[in-house]
């Protein structure tokens, strides 16, 4: 019997555990994080769009940056 051990993260200065693998499309997904016009960060590296169907890994520090606009 294969027991699956949780993937715990920090996105955006929060923790959360994920009971299985998943991608970094489907954790903003779970977590109602948008997906179009965002950036990522990973453990202070920017993490590029077409890598979002990567598995995320244990322990990972999560940014997700949104533009704003200022003057």
């Amino acid at each position: 019997m294969t027991s699956t051990i949780p993937i715990g993260v920090t996105v955006n200065g929060v923790d959360h555990t994920f009971p299985e693998p998943l991608s970094v499309r489907e954790l903003l997904t779970k977590l109602e994080l948008p997906c179009q016009g965002v950036a990522l960060a990973v453990d202070g590296a920017v993490f590029p769009k077409s890598r979002w169907d990567e598995p995320v890994e244990r322990g990972w520090t999560i940014e997700v940056l949104t533009a704003v606009q200022g003057g």
